[in-house]
């Protein structure tokens, strides 16, 4: 029986790397950089850090149904990232949210080549992770 691998069976891992760097680098922004996070910061760190280890967890034990408890937490973060650029960008009113308290949602805390924001990076992050598993190949599948 031959084998053949297609770039499909490789997404987990390219899911759960992404959860990596993601999370580590949270951890650097507010840890070694001293950036505090906002409120909508927050919520997306409570879906991306469970990430990691349900996804290491589902890579080491070849568990094929990584998308039905991975997905809801990636969709989620990826819906709260949307809303937070959308914020971040002015398309939607900063008096309609919730960041009243600590942090705002919009300081610009940095801003990369002009461009790439804390927000930005989170939403890209969970847009890997969700595109990842959703093209994930189901092991037995056909």
């Amino acid at each position: 029986m031959q084998m053949t691998h297609t770039w499909r069976q490789f997404m987990p891992y390219v899911a759960w790397l992404q959860a990596l760097i993601a999370t580590t680098g949270s951890l650097y922004f507010s840890e070694v950089m001293h950036l505090p996070p906002c409120t909508l910061c927050w919520y997306q760190r409570i879906m991306m850090y469970p990430l990691v280890f349900v996804l290491a967890v589902s890579l080491l034990t070849q568990d094929r149904r990584v998308r039905a408890y991975a997905l809801p937490l990636s969709v989620t973060g990826l819906l709260i990232a949307i809303y937070h650029n959308l914020l971040y960008y002015g398309v939607i009113p900063e008096g309609l949210t919730q960041c009243a308290a600590g942090v705002s949602c919009t300081a610009r805390q940095i801003e990369w080549l002009g461009f790439v924001t804390i927000p930005l990076l989170s939403l890209t992050a969970f847009s890997i992770i969700t595109l990842s598993l959703l093209f994930t190949k189901v092991r037995g599948a056909q």
